[in-house]
Formats: structure tokens, C-alpha cells, sequence
């Protein structure tokens, strides 16, 4: 029996792909479990049709990504922290105080888009990179100064 897979299913294949399955397999397992449906003429056509708005969906968020990216390339920021003896922070610059650093600015990034080079225990520039899409980066420059206190 023909049918297109709605899921990725493990050594069948990806969504969208059509299939020749056992009868049982695909009337007991995969069309009850929603992973498939069954390989009609309106199906095929439904599911193209799927497949063409994913495609504009995924190209209008690559290009949003791409202009975010764009203006975020070249942003320094500068993150006030109480420093103690030897320029070491008394705690560290989390992802988050970045994110929220960003957000003053006006760049909607969220904490877990970045990427730090590990923990950031001491005054100095560091470079981030910001994961804005699957293949679209930004580095940005997180500038650590001593506090005025």
C-alpha cells in the first residue's frame, strides 16, 4: 500500500515522501498514529500544496534572519560589572544580561541564541556569536567594564 509520510519515520523517510508499505503496517500503525495518510490523488495534491507554503514560510524567515543579522553585525556592547582584585568579575555576563542588553537596543534575541566562549569571569571584549537561523550567524562584541560604584 502507497502512502505519504506526515512525520519523519525511521527508515521509511522524511515528510512528504511516498511509500510502499505492508497493508497491516500502515492501516494499524501509521495512519491511526497520524504519521501517514493514505497515497490519494487529493492527498498528493494536499500535501504538495503543504510543502509549497512551508517552503514561502521558510524563505520569508531566512530573510527576516538575514536582515537581523545585518544589523546586528558590527554592534558593540558595553556590560558594566563589579570587578575584584586581578580584573575578575564577582560573578559572570550570562547569555541573559547579553539578551537583555540586546533588547535596549532593540534586537528581539533570545538568551539561548547565543553563543558564548565559555564563561566570562573577566573584564575585556569577547566575541558572540548569535545563532539567528539554520545557516544565517551575527558576531557581535560584549565589551566587560569595571562598575563605578
Amino acid at each position: 500500500m502507497k502512502v505519504i509520510l506526515t512525520e519523519d519515520v525511521t527508515a521509511l523517510g522524511a515528510v512528504g515522501t511516498v511509500v510502499e508499505v505492508a497493508r497491516g503496517y500502515a492501516r494499524n500503525f501509521l495512519i491511526p498514529q497520524g504519521k501517514a495518510l493514505e497515497a490519494t490523488a487529493g492527498n498528493l495534491a494536499r500535501v504538495e500544496s503543504l510543502r509549497v507554503k512551508q517552503a514561502q514560510v521558510q524563505d520569508l524567515e531566512q530573510q527576516a534572519a538575514m536582515s537581523l543579522a545585518s544589523r546586528l553585525e558590527g554592534v558593540t556592547l558595553t556590560i558594566p560589572q563589579r570587578v575584584g582584585e586581578g580584573e575578575r568579575l564577582y560573578g559572570s555576563v550570562t547569555a541573559a544580561m547579553i539578551a537583555e542588553a540586546l533588547a535596549t537596543r532593540g534586537f528581539a534575541v533570545d538568551r539561548k541564541q547565543l553563543e558564548l566562549p565559555g564563561a566570562i569571569k573577566r573584564l575585556g571584549v569577547y566575541e558572540i556569536t548569535v545563532r539567528l537561523g539554520s545557516a544565517v550567524k551575527a558576531q557581535i562584541k560584549v565589551e566587560v567594564i569595571p562598575e563605578n560604584v
